[in-house]
């Protein structure tokens, strides 16, 4: 299996299936500085990244919001002076999907850039 950051979202339906406890326990360790969250009874993906300045942290989220069109999988982006959160879950379904581990271990490489 090739690692989440070398995989492609799927289109996602509404019945598409959330990932399982197990699958989850397989992919975390690919993404580890993410935590799950949850909001609203809705399980998400969330990590925070500092940055020394507003600057620096407008072109991360800038370069978070050309990932996400280029995987049409979009995330919540909260950007402050030094800090950008961003969290990851899937809509349609209403939780987490491969979807979302898969951007979020992309998000990651984006520091590497």
């Amino acid at each position: 299996m090739s690692t989440l950051n070398n995989q492609a979202c799927e289109a996602c339906r509404a019945d598409a299936p959330e990932v399982t406890e197990q699958e989850k326990e397989s992919l975390f360790p690919q993404i580890p500085k993410w935590i799950q969250v949850e909001e609203d009874g809705v399980e998400k993906l969330q990590r925070h990244y500092s940055f020394r300045n507003f600057e620096q942290a407008l072109a991360f989220t800038n370069q978070v919001g050309q990932l996400a069109e280029r995987e049409g999988h979009h995330p919540a982006i909260l950007t402050e002076y030094g800090k950008v959160t961003v969290t990851w879950w899937t809509h349609k379904i209403g939780g987490l999907h491969r979807n979302d581990f898969i951007c979020a271990a992309k998000t990651d490489l984006l520091l590497d850039q």
